[in-house]
């Protein structure tokens, strides 16, 4: 609770600055809406409950139906609990008291929803008609609006819709060393969840079987509830496919020898989630075509961690991966001609359609991407980016540059007369199977440059040692050897 309290310091201290820059009074309400509990369409099957992200940012409540309010001249928090019927006490379990619910979220008041206009009207209504502002903007990742509260008797008060939603986005942006705490957690079960599923995965099994094995873990051994998004458990040609995993294509494959997995999952504690994609051959051997498309989207993981610092600017790194994929390539006579002339006729989008990456926090695409201000480009590859912004000391963002063969998108390059020539199609054809490869790490830019959140096996070598038993992190000998033998086996074949 510490942690929200600390959220709406920051937001208080922000507002405050934003209102005495425009010579406005310093004095209204932050007023937000907690989420509601939901029901599986006309049934009365509740659905497990996840509280709304602004909400939870600035007051860590876990249940559904509350109001939270900050008082921006005294910094003041309220919260507003839903009065309950007396049933619920048989069917749901006890009633909590007011004492209850600001004793645990750390408040100063507690009230009924159904007070909400007596208690704003009577506690801060000295300077006349109070004045609440209220979550209204558009989230620029699903292009969706937020919900601004609303309650019975709020006709008789003054609203502000615009400046709270760009201010309280900016806050979640930069992360506190708590909110960090609670990724690097999330980033630590995950990581070992995905080391569990990497041991266990077997050609014969169902896709299915390996997100179970996941869910399991996080929630047995990490307390997860949560997943920060739908599992994505794509072996074979479905690793081409971005986001599978969703309803019409249920992680259901059987796995077969030969196949390259990629495994996009990643746990929430407390809110705050992870975003880790791992990816390697089912039966824990690269061969030839793996290890080439798997190295070329390794270096260019690499190259943008390394060049991570603040000033930065993200679309930069984008176009780094894109470069340091399409070099890998036309070493390997899979693209050819000069990687300038690729980049400029946006070539890289044919192997790497979406962004880089986006800002992780209590979304897995946390809020800020796209500021005011800042327009999304419009070029292949660069339309999909999830921000251009430069990078900022406290940000979170991931790191997951792919390379896939995707039908559709070398069908339509093949038709274009100039992008076409740039492509050695015979051996294209040889990867027309193939699926796709994706790492992504959650990173944390510092002062002078980020640190790496995630723990997971990356080279090649390591992750045919973890699959065949090797405790991680590899004891530094072992890796030695590993290292050595790997770089005999890599002579022996060229």
């Amino acid at each position: 609770m510490e942690l929200h309290a600390g959220n709406r310091d920051r937001l208080v201290a922000a507002l405050r600055g934003h209102i005495s820059a425009s010579a406005r009074p310093l004095h209204g309400l932050v007023l937000l809406q907690g989420g509601e509990e939901k029901t599986r369409y006309c049934t009365d099957h509740l659905e497990l409950f996840r509280q709304e992200s602004y909400f939870a940012y600035l007051f860590g409540v876990q249940e559904p139906g509350f109001y939270g309010a900050i008082d921006i001249a005294s910094g003041q928090s309220i919260l507003f609990a839903p009065r309950l019927p007396a049933d619920y006490a048989v069917w749901m379990g006890e009633i909590k008291p007011l004492s209850y619910f600001r004793d645990t979220y750390k408040v100063d008041m507690v009230f009924y929803v159904d007070e909400i206009a007596r208690v704003v009207q009577d506690h801060f209504g000295n300077h006349g008609k109070p004045l609440l502002f209220l979550l209204h903007g558009r989230n620029t990742d699903s292009g969706n609006f937020s919900k601004p509260a609303s309650f019975e008797g709020m006709e008789n008060f003054d609203t502000d819709l615009i400046t709270l939603h760009p201010i309280l986005t900016e806050c979640r942006v930069i992360k506190s060393d708590l909110e960090l705490a609670l990724i690097r957690y999330a980033n630590d079960v995950s990581s070992e969840a995905h080391i569990e599923v990497m041991r266990r995965a077997r050609p014969g099994m169902k896709e299915y079987q390996l997100e179970s094995i996941f869910l399991h873990h996080v929630y047995m051994y990490g307390g997860c509830r949560h997943c920060s998004y739908t599992c994505i458990c794509a072996t074979g040609d479905n690793s081409a496919v971005l986001h599978y995993g969703h309803a019409a294509a249920p992680n259901d494959r059987t796995l077969n020898d030969g196949d390259m997995a990629l495994m996009d999952m990643g746990a929430e504690y407390h809110f705050y989630g992870s975003d880790i994609t791992c990816s390697y051959p089912i039966n824990g051997k690269f061969n030839r075509s793996q290890t080439i498309i798997y190295n070329a989207v390794l270096k260019a993981h690499n190259a943008v961690i390394s060049d991570m610092r603040p000033g930065v600017n993200w679309m930069d790194m984008h176009k780094l991966a894109e470069r340091a994929i399409l070099e890998s390539l036309r070493k390997e006579q899979i693209v050819q001609g000069d990687v300038d002339d690729m980049m400029a006729q946006r070539l890289g989008a044919v192997f790497m359609p979406h962004g880089l990456g986006h800002l992780l926090g209590i979304d897995t695409h946390d809020p800020g991407g796209y500021p005011e201000g800042l327009e999304r480009p419009k070029d292949p590859g660069l339309n999909s980016l999830r921000t251009t912004r430069e990078l900022k000391e406290g940000m979170v963002i991931t790191v997951e540059p792919g390379c896939y063969f995707i039908d559709a998108l070398l069908t339509k390059t093949r038709d274009d007369p100039i992008s076409s020539k740039f492509f050695n199609w015979q051996e294209v054809e040889k990867y027309k199977s193939f699926g796709g490869v994706r790492i992504e790490s959650d990173v944390y830019v510092t002062a002078q440059g980020c640190r790496n959140l995630t723990n997971c096996p990356r080279e090649t070598w390591e992750i045919e040692a973890v699959m065949a038993g090797a405790p991680w992190p590899l004891p530094a000998s072992s890796s030695m050897v590993v290292a050595a033998e790997n770089s005999n086996d890599i002579s022996k074949a060229s």
